[in-house]
């Protein structure tokens, strides 16, 4: 019988989310709800199955990490890329690459989460949570910051960016936003005045980030940008971690000039050891972007269907069609 590993379950969700009889009356499948330690911890873990299906960038897979998987004949992704997957590897090694589609609610989950943010950072809403169930009241709080009339800098003005917009107008904010390809028609039909970056990080109470990571955008904003925000600015992030320069931001907020509202990181699961774990003047959330049960449900969804139509013969939503034809 055919081995199914679904990877990086880590809220435990993925049995609960769909049903997996399509799939498990036709194959052993296993979940995995931890991360790995490394790629030699993954390859061991992973060695003897037929099937992976994974999620999103959470476990990177190399070149190197695939040659070392010769059982391997199908991977399924969430989404239509995966930036953390080199697809032509997999191509030379015979293995079917199969996407899922649609996804458009969790756009619109990910700009919730970081209007969250916002809110949770600019009113202190976790210190007062933790001061209520510690046994103390108003005692010891930071004093919160009205939103409305404050300015928002959206560095990225795509489907997240659009989102995030149009929340920040409902609080009466003023909008603003750069990226390096965005338009002023874009920036009018998202009701956001094009500013430069400088402009952007110099002007702004609270700034979000709404890009895709790329070669471009990894460092994009450095020591020098965080050294332009506001004393007492915030920095949302929930779109990818390496986009900030993660030593300059650690710097910026241990200094207390700014404050990080973050659902990214450069390295996830985030190292208990870590130095934003102990920082007061920051908001973390563990990568819940997207993570809402319309979305577990689609992922897992189409992820059993490809992988039954695959092991049936009849692979769906393939990303290297060209595998068909070497299989032949």
């Amino acid at each position: 019988m055919s081995r199914v590993a679904v990877l990086d379950d880590w809220q435990g969700v993925a049995r609960s989310s769909t049903d997996w009889s399509s799939l498990e009356s036709i194959a052993e499948v296993v979940f995995f709800e931890q991360a790995f330690q490394d790629e030699d911890d993954a390859v061991s873990q992973l060695a003897e199955f037929d099937v992976i299906l994974s999620m999103r960038e959470r476990t990177p897979m190399p070149a190197s990490f695939l040659r070392r998987l010769p059982k391997l004949r199908m991977l399924g992704i969430t989404g239509t890329k995966n930036a953390s997957l080199d697809v032509a590897a997999c191509t030379a090694q015979g293995v079917v690459v199969s996407y899922t589609v649609g996804g458009r609610g969790s756009e619109a989950a990910t700009a919730e989460l970081a209007l969250g943010l916002l809110l949770s950072a600019a009113r202190a809403i976790p210190s007062a949570d933790r001061n209520m169930r510690n046994g103390h009241f108003q005692d010891g709080l930071p004093v919160g910051m009205s939103l409305s009339g404050k300015t928002i800098g959206l560095v990225g003005l795509g489907h997240l960016g659009s989102h995030m917009a149009r929340y920040c107008r409902a609080l009466n904010m003023h909008v603003i936003a750069w990226s390096q390809n965005l338009t002023q028609q874009t920036a009018d039909a998202a009701g956001a005045t094009l500013v430069s970056k400088d402009e952007l990080f110099s002007r702004s109470d609270a700034i979000s980030i709404h890009l895709v990571l790329s070669d471009r955008s990894r460092g994009l904003i450095a020591a020098e940008d965080l050294a332009r925000m506001k004393h007492g600015a915030i920095l949302i992030n929930t779109s990818r971690g390496p986009i900030v320069e993660e030593k300059a931001l650690i710097q910026a907020v241990e200094s207390g000039r700014i404050f990080a509202a973050l659902d990214v990181y450069d390295r996830e699961p985030l190292p208990v050891s870590h130095p934003l774990r102990a920082l007061p003047n920051t908001v973390l959330t563990p990568h819940l972007g997207y993570g809402v049960y319309e979305t577990w449900t689609e992922f897992y969804g189409q992820s059993i269907e490809n992988a039954v139509a695959f092991l049936k013969g009849s692979p769906l939503r393939v990303s290297n069609p060209e595998t068909l034809v070497m299989g032949k």
